[in-house]
């Protein structure tokens, strides 16, 4: 069959630009229609299209296992069996495991009267098997703190909710440990576990990285210093479960500035705080970006500029170490926005197809700037989730068609 050079579309985008008007000005009259012309060169291929989008996340691990995530975890895993992943965070806070935004818990480490380790996984099973039995690998996180381990161990769960400043989730799980040695431990036992769980060739497919946003006041209470030490022995403990093992981040917010190229550097060059020798093994490596709608004249902007320029500068942060330059990168979040939970006018995008158009424009963009760069970009994980029992703000979800919330 020969495909024509160029083909010529003529598209009406009147079926668009209702939806950059939120509900608050849906009486407002509909622009006019008009027409926009698409041209593609179909025989001129570019290379291949790598399917960035199958990473996915949530801070709340716990929803996983509820009916309403394990029906969407389901319908991820169908979109490309085999090769969806999905990253959490807490996943190994101390607590009873009830479902909370920007908080969950396994009770996987707590100590005796003696000061013992008491290892209970079945928290962490419970969430991993859910995510097995419907085709989807963990981009595990290790962490946080659990309560018996953090220097700081009260206050340890917050009751953060939407309105109050995102600084309020930081307490005890934020903090370092108070013995290195247990913390290390605790990697091992847990990564050898998962090993005679779900067997070496699966673990191997696995991505393991330490902590969330470690540059930021919220997640890390510590110095950079003390973050790459828990960093190297969390990273040290998985290589002695699984040599084979795929370690990396360190998922920074944005760019990560001056606290990225001082883990660049010590990972490449710096002496390790777990085995006194030169460098980390790290085999991808991880940042965040973020654009930033605002509600303005009764309806939402969005700030795609904003997370294209963070894309753009994080790229080029790896591309300018020329020992991590081929380095495989995933953007451990990337999202219209980054107020995971948060609601308000601004957020009346996330369940109406402004988010699906943003999101069309902004990965083709994306490889753009990873071809530009000339880096391995293998991934953008979408942080978004289904929220059961959690009130709904009319202009977060004036679509929504149940009691779950769509929210990052």
């Amino acid at each position: 069959m020969t495909i024509p050079r160029f083909r010529t579309a003529a598209l009406l985008c009147s079926t668009l630009l209702p939806f950059v008007t939120s509900s608050l000005a849906a009486d407002a009259p509909a622009p006019a229609p008009f027409p926009v012309t698409i041209q593609v060169d179909a025989a001129k291929p570019k290379g291949e299209l790598r399917p960035i989008w199958r990473f996915f996340g949530a801070d709340e691990p716990n929803y996983a296992t509820m009916k309403d995530g394990r029906k969407l975890l389901r319908e991820l895993g169908e979109l490309r069996p085999g090769s969806v992943y999905f990253r959490a965070h807490n996943l190994l806070n101390t607590g009873d495991g009830t479902p909370a935004l920007k908080w969950g818990s396994t009770n996987a480490y707590t100590e005796d009267a003696q000061g013992n380790p008491i290892y209970n996984w079945t928290g962490v099973d419970r969430i991993i098997d859910t995510y097995r039995a419907r085709g989807i690998h963990p981009y595990l996180q290790i962490g946080f703190m659990p309560q018996a381990l953090s220097i700081k161990p009260e206050p340890y769960q917050h009751e953060w909710r939407p309105g109050l400043r995102y600084d309020v989730i930081s307490a005890g799980w934020a903090f370092p440990p108070k013995d290195y040695g247990k913390w290390a431990e605790l990697v091992y036992q847990w990564t050898k576990h998962c090993l005679e769980r779900y067997g070496q060739e699966e673990v191997e497919k696995w991505y393991f990285e330490v902590w969330n946003e470690p540059n930021g006041p919220a997640y890390w209470r510590a110095t950079p210093e003390e973050f790459y030490k828990l960093h190297d022995y969390a990273v040290d403990a998985v290589r002695r479960a699984l040599p084979s093992a795929r370690v990396g981040g360190p998922d920074v917010a944005g760019t990560g500035g001056k606290f990225m190229d001082g883990f660049l550097t010590h990972v490449v060059s710096g002496t390790n705080y777990a085995t006194g020798q030169k460098g980390t093994p790290t085999d991808f490596l991880a940042f965040h970006a973020k654009g930033s709608p605002v509600f303005v004249d009764g309806h939402v902007r969005m700030g795609i500029s904003i997370q294209l320029k963070g894309i753009n500068d994080g790229f080029a942060k790896i591309a300018a170490v020329p020992e991590l330059k081929s380095r495989p990168i995933v953007i451990g979040e990337s999202d219209p926005e980054g107020c995971a939970a948060c609601q308000g006018p601004q957020n009346g995008y996330r369940n109406g197809t402004m988010y699906s158009s943003y999101t069309a424009a902004s990965f083709a963009r994306k490889h753009d700037l990873a071809d530009k760069h000339g880096v391995n970009f293998v991934g953008a994980l979408t942080w978004a989730f289904e929220f059961e029992d959690q009130p709904i703000s009319p202009a977060s979800a004036r679509s929504a068609p149940t009691a779950s919330i769509c929210l990052f």
